[in-house]
C-alpha cells in the first residue's frame, strides 16, 4: 500500500495525465468525424472514377467511413475510461488504439505498393467502357459521360480512341465529347475535345487521394500519442494504487 505522502505527490501527476488524455481523446474523436466526412465525400465526389476501377477500389470510401465510425466510438470509450480513471479500461483503450494503428499502417503500405495497379486498372476499364459504350444508361457509360463532361476530354489518350468503337461506327462521337453544349458531333472531329481523359483523371485521383492519404497518415501517427498517454496513466494508477475519494 502506497504511503499517504506518496499518494499525495502522485495526484498532481495523474491529474495532469488525465487532463492531457482528455484533450487528446476529444481531438481523436474529431479526427474520426473528419475521416467519416472524407469517406462520404470520396464516395460522392469520386464515385465516377471508382466505378471504372476494380471492385476492391470501390470499397475505399467505405473503409474510411468504417474507420471514422470506429474512431468515434473508440474516442467515446476513451473519454469514459479517462473520466473513470480505470486502469484496465485505459489498457483496453491503448490496445484498441494499437490495433487500429497497425491496420492503418498495413492499409497504407498495400495502397502504396499497388498504386501503379490502380492506374493500369483504370486505363483498361476505361478502354473497355468505351468499347461497350451505349446511350441506354448503364453505370459504366454514365461514368464515361460524366468524366468527359466534367473534364472536357474525349477518349482515353485522345478523341481518336472512339473511332474503334461500335458506337462510333453507328452514331459517331457521343455528345459528352462536345466542346459546346447541346451539339451533335456525329463524326465531326472539329466539334469534340481533342484531349484524352486518362492523364486528367490520373492527375485528379493522385491529388485527391493525396489528401486522403495525408489525413489518414496524420490520424495514424496521432494515435501513437494516445497509446503513450493511456499507457502512462494506466501504469501510474496501477503502481501507486490511485483512488478517487
Amino acid at each position: 500500500m502506497a504511503s499517504p505522502s506518496r499518494r499525495l505527490q502522485t495526484k498532481p501527476v495523474i491529474t495532469c495525465f488525465k487532463s492531457v488524455l482528455l484533450i487528446y481523446t476529444f481531438i481523436f474523436w474529431i479526427t474520426g468525424v473528419i475521416l467519416l466526412a472524407v469517406g462520404i465525400w470520396g464516395k460522392v465526389s469520386l464515385e465516377n472514377y471508382f466505378s471504372l476501377l476494380n471492385e476492391k477500389a470501390t470499397n475505399v470510401p467505405f473503409v474510411l467511413i468504417g474507420t471514422g465510425t470506429v474512431i468515434i466510438l473508440l474516442g467515446t470509450f476513451g473519454c469514459f475510461a479517462t473520466c473513470r480513471v480505470s486502469a484496465w479500461m485505459l489498457k483496453l483503450y491503448a490496445m484498441f488504439l494499437t490495433l487500429i494503428f497497425l491496420v492503418e499502417l498495413v492499409a497504407a503500405i498495400v495502397g502504396f505498393v499497388f498504386r501503379h495497379e490502380i492506374k493500369n486498372s483504370f486505363k483498361n476499364n476505361y478502354e473497355k467502357a468505351l468499347k461497350q459504350y451505349n446511350s441506354t444508361g448503364d453505370y459504366r457509360s454514365n461514368a464515361v459521360d460524366k468524366i468527359q463532361n466534367t473534364l472536357h476530354c474525349c477518349g482515353v489518350t485522345d478523341y481518336r480512341d472512339w473511332t474503334d468503337t461500335n458506337y462510333y461506327s453507328e452514331k459517331g462521337f457521343p455528345k459528352s465529347c462536345c466542346k459546346l453544349e447541346d451539339c451533335t458531333p456525329q463524326r465531326d472531329a472539329n466539334k469534340v475535345n481533342n484531349e484524352g481523359c486518362f492523364i486528367k483523371v490520373m492527375t485528379i485521383i493522385e491529388s485527391e487521394m493525396g489528401v486522403v492519404a495525408g489525413i489518414s497518415f496524420g490520424v495514424a501517427c496521432f494515435q501513437l500519442i494516445g497509446i503513450f498517454l493511456a499507457y502512462c496513466l494506466s501504469r501510474a494508477i496501477t503502481n501507486n494504487q490511485y483512488e478517487i475519494v
